[in-house]
Formats: C-alpha cells, sequence, structure tokens
C-alpha cells in the first residue's frame, strides 16, 4: 500500500523533480542514501504527517527509507531548501504553461500573511502571494522575513507583465509601487489609503476628496473623480472610486476604529470618521472598459484571495513554524508549500479529469 500510494503521488510531482535534486545539490555531501526519493519521502513524512524529527528519523528507519538521527533529518531538511523551492516554482509554471500566466486583461489578486514559528521569540515570515481570477490558480510566491528592507507588502515581490489587471489592499497604496506597476504597462485598483498615498487634481492641483465625498448622502451610490500621484518625479493619472456604505456598515466601522483607538490610546480625527463611511479604491483601470462600479465589484471580490489562504493553512498547516533557525524554518515552509500545491494538482485532476485517481506515467522507452 505504501508503495503504490508513493507511485501514485509521484505522478503528481514535476517531471524533473529528480534532475532539480541534482541540480540544486540537495544530494551534495551526504555519505549515504543518496536518493532523491528516499530523502524526499523523508521528508514528507515529517512534512505532510506533522512527525517531529526524532519520529521522522524512526519512520524512514522501519520503512528502509534511510538510517538517519533526528538530527540528520533535520540537516538534510536545509539542505533541500533550494530543492524544495524549485520544486514549487515548477508546478507553478506548469499551471502557468496550462493557463497562460500573462495575457492582456489577466486579473490578479495580491495579497500577503504572516507565518511564524512557535515560541514568544519565534521568527515570523512573510509570505506574498498571488492568484488569477476567475481560477484562483496561483502563478507567485515569495517568501521573506517579516520585518526589514524590502519585506513589507509590496508590487515588487511579483512578477508584472504588460496588461495585468491587479487588485490588492491597503497595504499596497503606495505611490512608489504604483509607480512601478505602471512603468511595467500593468494597471492596478488598491484600497484607497488617504494618509498613505495624497493624491492631486489632473491638473496637479489640491484635490479636495472630503467635500466630493460629503455629495454622496445614498448607501451603494457609486462615483469617480479623475486624480493623478507623484512618484518621485514620475506621473501616474488615474481614478478614486468610492461607494457610499450603508448605515449599519458604517455604525460598525466606527465602532471598530473607535476601540482600536482606545485599546492604543488615541484620539480618532473626524476626517478618519468620515472617510470610514466609504470605501474607496484607487484604480488605473481603464475608464472605457471600467466604470466605477466595475472597478468596486472586482474589488469586493479580492477577499477570495483570503479564503486560498485560510486553504492553504488547513491544508498545510502554514499557520505555525516547528522550527528555530532561518534556514530550516524557510525549507520547512518550501515543503509545506510544495505539499499544498500537489494536493490542489490532485484534487483538481481527480474532480475533472481522472476517473482512476492518478496520472499515467509516460511510456517506456522500447529496449529493441
Amino acid at each position: 500500500m505504501m508503495d503504490e500510494d508513493w507511485s501514485v503521488l509521484r505522478s503528481f510531482f514535476p517531471s524533473d523533480w529528480e534532475e532539480l535534486a541534482e541540480s540544486t545539490e540537495a544530494l551534495k555531501g551526504l555519505r549515504k542514501d543518496k536518493s532523491a526519493e528516499g530523502l524526499l519521502r523523508t521528508l514528507l513524512i515529517h512534512l505532510g504527517c506533522g512527525y517531529s524529527l526524532r519520529e521522522t528519523a524512526v519512520c524512514a528507519r522501519e520503512s528502509g527509507l534511510a538510517e538517519l538521527s533526528d538530527v540528520a533529518v533535520l540537516k538534510r531538511l536545509r539542505k533541500s531548501k533550494a530543492w524544495l523551492h524549485a520544486l514549487c516554482l515548477s508546478l507553478l509554471a506548469e499551471r502557468a504553461g496550462a493557463a497562460g500566466v500573462f495575457p492582456v486583461g489577466t486579473m490578479r489578486l495580491f495579497d500577503a500573511t504572516h507565518v511564524s514559528e512557535p515560541g514568544k521569540t519565534g521568527s515570523v515570515w512573510r509570505v506574498h502571494y498571488s492568484v488569477q481570477m476567475p481560477s484562483l490558480r496561483c502563478d507567485h510566491f515569495e517568501i521573506t522575513p517579516s520585518r526589514g528592507e524590502g519585506s513589507g507588502e509590496s508590487f515588487r515581490h511579483f512578477p508584472i507583465g504588460a496588461g495585468d489587471h491587479i487588485l490588492a489592499d491597503r497595504g499596497y497604496s503606495l505611490a512608489s509601487g504604483i509607480a512601478h506597476v505602471h512603468s511595467k504597462k500593468g494597471f492596478v485598483a488598491v484600497r484607497y489609503s488617504p494618509h498613505n498615498m495624497p493624491v492631486e487634481g489632473p491638473d496637479g492641483g489640491k484635490f479636495e476628496l472630503l467635500k466630493r465625498l460629503a455629495r454622496m448622502k445614498t448607501a451603494g451610490e457609486a462615483r469617480s473623480w479623475a486624480v493623478q500621484i507623484d512618484a518621485g518625479g514620475a506621473t501616474v493619472r488615474g481614478r478614486i472610486c468610492a461607494v457610499r456604505k450603508s448605515e449599519e456598515a458604517i455604525r460598525q466601522t466606527h465602532c471598530r476604529l473607535q476601540r482600536r483607538a482606545s485599546k492604543n490610546g488615541q484620539k480618532l480625527k473626524a476626517q478618519t470618521l468620515r472617510h470610514a463611511e466609504y470605501v474607496m479604491v484607487f484604480t488605473t483601470f481603464s475608464e472605457e472598459r471600467f466604470s466605477a462600479r466595475d472597478v468596486l465589484e472586482w474589488y469586493r471580490i479580492r477577499w477570495q484571495i483570503e479564503l486560498v489562504f485560510k486553504r492553504f493553512k488547513q491544508i498545510a498547516a502554514l499557520g505555525h513554524l516547528p522550527k528555530h533557525d532561518d534556514e530550516s524554518a524557510q525549507a520547512w515552509l518550501y515543503g509545506k508549500l510544495f505539499i499544498a500545491l500537489v494536493t490542489e494538482k490532485l484534487v483538481h485532476h481527480a474532480a475533472s479529469i481522472s476517473p482512476w485517481g492518478y496520472i499515467a506515467p509516460p511510456p517506456q522507452k522500447s529496449m529493441a
């Protein structure tokens, strides 16, 4: 049963998974048990089953995979970081080749989530992740520390293609990042934060947003205004699209802001409460193709990326890092993401294509 299950699971791996072990030097320096198959099976016992290092070593020994100590398992996990990363990228490239990652008009959702090691002193990592609409298929991910230069939410963590239409939350509402996407001929729609990204009128003059918002009295009423942003000398033209919330939604938002301010010992500004009465999105989407209502509706569905993260955390237990050094933590993360990607591929394939539950292996070459 164990060998049969492994054969089925292996059919969902990238076709070059063994070659990647060699090219990333995952096997280099190993004195014994220098098998890509044995190494990956051992790692998956630890990563997929949630076994401790010691339990993994015992299982590997009793299964005839390798004679290892718990310390040796940890060392092999660290050495396999680049291999596990390459396996994930290979699966993502496989998906991209089937669907086309950057056709004109591709709609992509960007976000990031934290994962942490156990304990008060455990390291915290940030996974930057993007999915396409409407398939919700991942087309890129990157892992960075949660603090330090270049670790925050930024469009620079993602490959941007000409024609990409990107939806992102307020953490990406920064002029420099939007200018970066604009320079790549992409388009953005981000939750607008007046405090993080001031805008100008289309002629470069002062733009009085609150006066315009005050004219919107009815819940569900949507409007847009032409604006521009200055990103270090680079001017990007766009629109602010806004819709007024319902009275109940406004009440809930005000209560949430007041609780947060009270907890932090702060006093809410009147303009903060007024801004909170609306959902505002800054966009560079074409006005001919996307009305203000269209932009707001597209932004409304970006919450689905949150469901992707929740599903990945459930599949691969991404919310907890049981490692205490950077190398093993990153290797563990890449391994967990590999398991999640393989699981998604397996479920998708079984549901849509294969009635027998696995991918048929390629035909063997004739020995004649």
